[in-house]
């Protein structure tokens, strides 16, 4: 049986940016951004969800609310849970508001309890993920400082203390549904040396999950032949599926006025792929092609980070103007641009 590649996109950003007025294009007609998405080849769609956000997105009445439009349209589902209020990333693993009172043993229970609500809940509505990840970019652990591993709490009873939050989550997942796959999912997309320590840490503890995921953004993450030797190494050293679960390129290096742009210099661009929507296409194409050598099939696919963040209004609600509008794979009014194609290509 032919194993499903995923060319994923990730969307969380949609429900705010429609509700607020936002809307797609292919050319110069109008249509459900998810419609346009798949008809270029895109099959899987990810999702972020926070526990009780400020701003209302990302929660779990609104990510049932696209689930049910992702699942309608037969996309495979990866559920990211963040495990907070608010972004959990490698610099920020903060507990949500309402578990920062608990001791251990009763915030991994809470880890399990909110994640098998959820998990009913989208079930309940016939939205159930195929996949979700247990934490976002977990490199440094989550949960802090329960869960944190990093600097000085980088020792054997921090990875136990870390390990067994995770698996309070993977246990509420299988108890759902035994089928949801499980994804573990860390940053280091092009750095061997730190993904090995931490899934070997994992192997370690026991921790029993089913696929790799991965952040690969130039910028910050090396060449892609650092990310090629990354992925060849953990395919043989683990037998697990990768999917790098987050990558971007910009299309140009403006943005609109007074647009915080993450990347916005040449210096930061991977040599060989200039910042034009040719330049985004063909790092797109070698990109997937990186994945798709991985030793033994085990590259089983990519999601591109929030490919529709336009700048559908100057601030945001998550508390910042949109950083990344150069980066999308919709121009700043909302036009599909021609690398959406090759995203779903790959």
């Amino acid at each position: 049986m032919k194993k499903t590649f995923y060319r994923g996109a990730d969307l969380s950003f949609v429900d705010e940016i429609e509700r607020e007025g936002g809307a797609y294009y292919e050319g110069d007609r109008p249509g459900d951004v998810l419609d346009i998405v798949q008809a270029s080849g895109v099959n899987s769609i990810r999702l972020r969800i926070w526990n009780e956000p400020a701003g209302g997105y990302c929660n779990l009445e609104r990510t049932l609310a696209m689930a049910r439009r992702i699942k309608e349209r037969g996309l495979h589902l990866l559920l990211d849970f963040h495990y907070s209020d608010k972004w959990a990333d490698p610099a920020n693993q903060w507990k949500p508001r309402a578990w920062e009172g608990l001791d251990y043993d009763a915030l991994r229970d809470a880890v399990g309890l909110y994640t098998a609500d959820v998990l009913h809940a989208l079930r309940d509505a016939g939205a159930l993920p195929d996949m979700v990840q247990i934490g976002n970019e977990i490199t440094p652990g989550m949960l802090w400082d329960d869960g944190r591993v990093d600097g000085e709490h980088d020792t054997d009873g921090q990875w136990k203390r870390f390990a067994g939050l995770v698996k309070s989550g993977i246990d509420a997942a299988r108890s759902v549904d035994p089928a949801i796959e499980i994804m573990i999912h860390i940053d280091r997309g092009g750095d061997n040396a730190s993904s090995v320590k931490f899934f070997d840490r994992f192997r370690e503890q026991g921790v029993e999950f089913d696929t790799i995921g991965l952040s690969y953004y130039p910028w910050w993450h090396g060449t892609l032949d650092d990310l090629r030797a990354n992925l060849a190494d953990l395919a043989l050293r683990y037998g697990k599926p990768i999917i790098v679960v987050e990558t971007a390129y910009p299309w140009t290096l403006n943005g609109p006025e007074g647009s915080p742009l993450i990347v916005r210099q040449e210096e930061q661009l991977h040599a060989g792929y200039p910042a034009t929507v040719e330049g985004q296409s063909r790092y797109l194409a070698d990109f997937a092609a990186v994945i798709r050598e991985t030793p033994g099939g085990l590259g089983a696919g990519y999601h591109y980070w929030e490919p529709c963040w336009i700048p559908s209004k100057p601030e945001w609600s998550v508390g910042h103007a949109n950083n990344w509008a150069n980066l999308t794979l919709f121009d700043f009014a909302g036009r599909k641009l021609a690398s959406l194609d090759t995203l779903g290509r790959g």
